[in-house]
């Protein structure tokens, strides 16, 4: 067996996918305990539960995996790969074989020790029969889970993927006391930093630090976390400006400068993977015709979106997921804004023009409603005349998402091409958005398949750039840009100075890694 480090993993490119940093990393000797940290977020649902396999947005990844709960592995600020509940692994040669050693003199919140028990009977959780959890295509290539010793358990994978550990950090595989899921879902019961006090679903969060955890000296300096359901981002905006909380994402960027102009208060700002996209459903007319899907790539002026959603804060796309922060992101040229070129390929599709609803609401981003109706203006010259419905924000994932044919969303993108084409684009998979699979392209699929099990760098380059110019001609989700992370803090808070761009609020890990100024 050959021992694949973390540092290893990330020097020899055995693991793709190593985000940029952005500053030097967090000495806890700066950070100082104690204090009430109160975060007023978006992305709040009245669904939101404790069970990992549901979560989908900021509100409640922040209170679970930022929080409460622990996962085997994490992505640290800087986008190294580094140990949570796992001190370090090693893989065979194939990278099918993965051995995980487990962190010792760890327990959950009610007193239970922690081991590899808890660690197997978590992850089958997500392949469990009836589970629709996003993270089952995470899970299922797993062939057999093994427990060596009390703190020891082994992987044998159906196929080699040299991204492995970094799948196990994802935010859905939260570890649960084994024997007490149920409970644990139900009350909230980790081994994070933070205890459970109270969840009032799409309301607020409270949690209070745990004493003596083995994070100590190095993360979890508040001794009260409050996050505040503020989905609005007017409210949200004023709520900082007004003191009732320490910190907010998702700025609006048409109110900025009021932000900017208040010397309380910094904006951060991150360049990471998130991107803005319109997926279609693939399996449904028209969408199921690859001329309209080009006829709509051809319709959307990308330049006037990026100017006036994102104010500038991010750039251009290409219809591909794989963002700046990604290890072999291909150089592609978007497809370029052409009313005549769409007029072109509704006629392939034997149509002089097309009538279609796009739904959208500030769920899926701030400005999502001013986008479709940019969309709406810039596609109509092509003949596509859309019609935009705007939705409710509660609700928004669970009853437009992936349920109407063609919708607003974004995504926060993920630290391998792997990873991200596994969520959301590898056929059948609960969060593929477009429905996209082998009969919208069979080379992709197989592709995605074969690009995992290779460790040598250059021929995954080749591989995944491949995939990616696929779905920039042919796929079904259009993504006219990528966006920067923007939040504003107070400055009675101090953040580190590298600020993690895989998911919004560092990582949305704020909870473990900021203090009090």
């Amino acid at each position: 067996m050959t021992s694949i480090s973390r540092r290893g993993l990330l020097r020899t490119g055995a693991a793709a996918g190593v985000l940029a940093a952005t500053g030097l990393p967090i000495r806890a000797q700066q950070a100082k305990r104690g204090g009430r940290l109160v975060v007023g977020l978006s992305g709040a649902n009245t669904s939101d539960s404790w069970d990992g396999r549901t979560h989908s947005d900021v509100f409640i990844i922040s209170a679970a995996q930022g929080a409460v709960f622990d996962s085997l592995t994490e992505v640290a600020a800087d986008g190294s790969l580094v140990g949570e509940l796992a001190t370090d692994w090693e893989a065979s040669s194939d990278a099918k074989t993965w051995t995980f050693n487990l962190r010792q003199g760890v327990t959950f919140h009610n007193g239970k020790p922690f081991g590899a028990d808890d660690v197997i009977e978590s992850l089958q959780l997500h392949v469990a029969e009836g589970s629709k959890s996003a993270a089952a295509p995470l899970v299922e290539p797993i062939a057999e889970m093994k427990k060596l010793g009390e703190h020891q358990v082994q992987f044998v994978l159906n196929a080699g993927n040299a991204d492995f550990p970094y799948l196990m950090s994802d935010y859905h595989l939260l570890i649960y006391p084994a024997g007490q899921i149920e409970e644990a879902i139900a009350q909230g019961i980790g081994t994070g930093l933070y205890r459970n006090v109270s969840l009032d679903p799409g309301v607020r969060w409270v949690g209070e630090r745990v004493e003596s955890h083995y994070k100590d000296g190095e993360f979890g300096w508040f001794d009260e976390i409050e996050f505040i359901a503020i989905n609005d981002n007017t409210a949200r905006m004023n709520a900082l400006l007004t003191g009732q909380v320490d910190a907010i994402n998702r700025i609006d960027f048409k109110t900025e400068q009021l932000l900017r102009a208040n010397p309380a208060v910094r904006i951060q700002e991150v360049t990471g993977n998130q991107h803005y996209t319109f997926p279609m459903l693939t399996n449904i007319a028209p969408f199921d015709d690859v001329n309209v899907r080009k006829a709509l790539k051809h319709g959307i002026n990308r330049q006037e979106m990026l100017e006036k959603v994102l104010f500038g804060h991010g750039q251009i796309a290409a219809d591909s997921p794989i963002g700046p922060a990604n290890q072999y992101m291909a150089e592609l040229d978007p497809i370029p804004y052409d009313p005549d070129q769409a007029k072109y390929y509704l006629q392939q599709a034997g149509l002089d023009s097309i009538d279609v609803n796009l739904s959208a609401s500030s769920a899926a981003f701030e400005g999502a409603v001013d986008a479709a109706q940019l969309y709406q203006a810039s596609a109509s010259a092509g003949g596509i005349n859309i019609n935009v419905v705007q939705e409710p924000a509660d609700g928004y994932w669970s009853n437009v998402w992936i349920k109407k044919p063609w919708c607003a969303c974004y995504w926060s993108g993920r630290a391998t091409e792997d990873w991200m084409f596994s969520s959301a684009y590898q056929e059948g998979v609960a969060w593929n958005d477009s429905q996209w699979d082998s009969e919208d392209n069979e080379r992709f699929q197989n592709l995605l398949v074969e690009a995992r099990a290779t460790l040598e760098p250059a021929l995954r380059r080749e591989m995944y750039g491949e995939m990616q110019q696929i779905l920039r001609d042919e796929g079904g989700v259009v993504i006219p840009m990528f966006a920067n992370w923007v939040q504003a803090v107070s400055n009675k808070v101090a953040t580190p100075d590298t600020i993690g761009n895989l998911w919004q609020m560092d990582n949305s890990r704020l909870a473990e890694r900021w203090w009090m100024a």
